[in-house]
């Protein structure tokens, strides 16, 4: 791809040819643009679409093993250089940034404000183009939502190089606003996204963990009470490792004499010794440090189905971490894990979440283990995602491959 490195460099692009320190699952693209706005980024794909180049985007690199096998890539569209905040207005609870911004740079410009994008930050050093792609969420999605839920603005570049933008500044505004919903999860598959617009929350005044160690027969009826409570919980999360017992730990936000008022109520609920701390010593939502991901899967089902589909990841011998609140769990696997081994392991879990209206996916695992299993599994739909790749990225040029089905 040396004319497209050549040809972006003559419209005044920053390109490069692709170094190792570039390379996807192994494999050095042929060329690395570094964009720095939406129209830079629809002239790269005009020019990439035209020599039939097989595309991927990067913001910080956080998330390059999530999803399926990177396919041979002639062109990396690197984001970094796109991490302004475009605009904040305090008093509508709305901010526009680019994709390229780093989510924790995002957070710390609107908390000045005393808000905060209702998103944690389960692999730290993410962009906002990241969490979009990858859909991303942690503890907190149970009471302020996900990034669909969050996302009421966005502008994005097609594969042709057509720009397109949906939404607005306005939670009310609905113009367009399924298409933003429609490209959060799409792990680059569909469109390059370059600005976001959100609705923003108050930061709270307070806020308690209330956490117990359950016994296994007690998991059930703890959680269905927390479940059923008026405690209005910002996130309810469990972390349970093979071989112990679960920890459950309760979030409870809001002003100072409420918090202190529902943390005794909760304390009443949970009916067993509980410790009340200001934060938790653990990650959001990885039950390992991100350094070593080894491999995660990622377990979803309905709320009365959570216990269930812990004791059988636990039993496997995974160490499950997640939100009991919303039926999004994680497991890690032992560091030695084979490709067999995850394997046999997604065959016993893949009946049983989908039993409950959920999945079993590979969410990151080592190359090896990603070539020989089926990250995604069975999904319902595929025919209409299929049609919609065709749409939106008719000549497969878009990470051809990382996304469900092949997409």
């Amino acid at each position: 791809m040396v004319a497209l490195t050549t040809a972006l460099r003559d419209t005044g692009i920053d390109a490069a040819d692709g170094t190792p320190a570039d390379a996807l699952d192994g494999q050095v693209p042929a060329c690395v643009a570094r964009p720095t706005s939406t129209e830079q980024v629809a002239a790269v794909l005009r020019e990439a679409s035209a020599r039939d180049a097989v595309t991927v985007v990067r913001g910080k690199g956080t998330k390059q093993t999530l999803g399926g096998v990177c396919p041979a890539t002639d062109l990396l569209i690197d984001t970094s250089a796109m991490d302004r905040l475009i605009e904040h207005q305090p008093g509508d609870l709305i901010v526009r940034v680019e994709a390229g911004m780093p989510l924790a740079a995002l957070q710390e410009h609107v908390r000045a404000s005393g808000q905060r994008l209702g998103l944690d930050e389960p692999v730290p050093g993410g962009t906002v183009g990241g969490a979009l792609a990858t859909n991303t969420s942690g503890a907190h999605r149970l009471q302020l939502g996900t990034a669909r839920d969050l996302l009421i603005g966005v502008t994005v570049v097609l594969a042709d190089g057509t720009v397109a933008r949906s939404g607005g500044k306005v939670v009310k505004n609905v113009a367009g606003y399924d298409l933003g919903k429609l490209l959060v999860g799409s792990y680059g598959t569909l469109a390059v996204i370059t600005e976001a617009t959100f609705r923003l929350h108050p930061v709270p005044d307070t806020g308690r963990w209330v956490s117990a160690t359950v016994r296994t027969d007690a998991l059930e009826p703890l959680l269905a009470r927390l479940c059923d409570s008026q405690l209005a919980p910002a996130a309810l999360e469990i972390d349970w490792q093979p071989h112990g017992s679960a920890t459950i730990a309760l979030l409870l936000e809001g002003t100072t004499d409420g918090v202190a008022g529902r943390v005794e109520a909760a304390t009443a609920e949970f009916a067993m010794p509980t410790t009340v701390d200001v934060d938790l010593d653990w990650p959001w939502s990885r039950p390992r440090a991100t350094d070593d991901p080894g491999t995660l899967l990622k377990l979803t089902c309905r709320l009365g189905a959570v216990a269930e589909i812990a004791t059988a990841a636990v039993e496997l011998g995974l160490h499950l971490r997640g939100s009991a609140g919303t039926g999004v769990l994680y497991a890690a696997a032992p560091a030695d894990a084979s490709a067999a081994s995850i394997a046999g392991m997604l065959q016993l879990l893949r009946p049983l979440t989908a039993r409950s209206g959920g999945a079993a996916v590979v969410v990151t695992a080592p190359l090896a283990i990603r070539h020989d299993v089926d990250v995604w599994g069975p999904v319902s739909g595929l025919p209409i995602m299929r049609r919609l790749k065709e749409q939106f990225d008719p000549g497969r040029l878009l990470a051809p491959g990382r996304f469900v089905g092949g997409i």
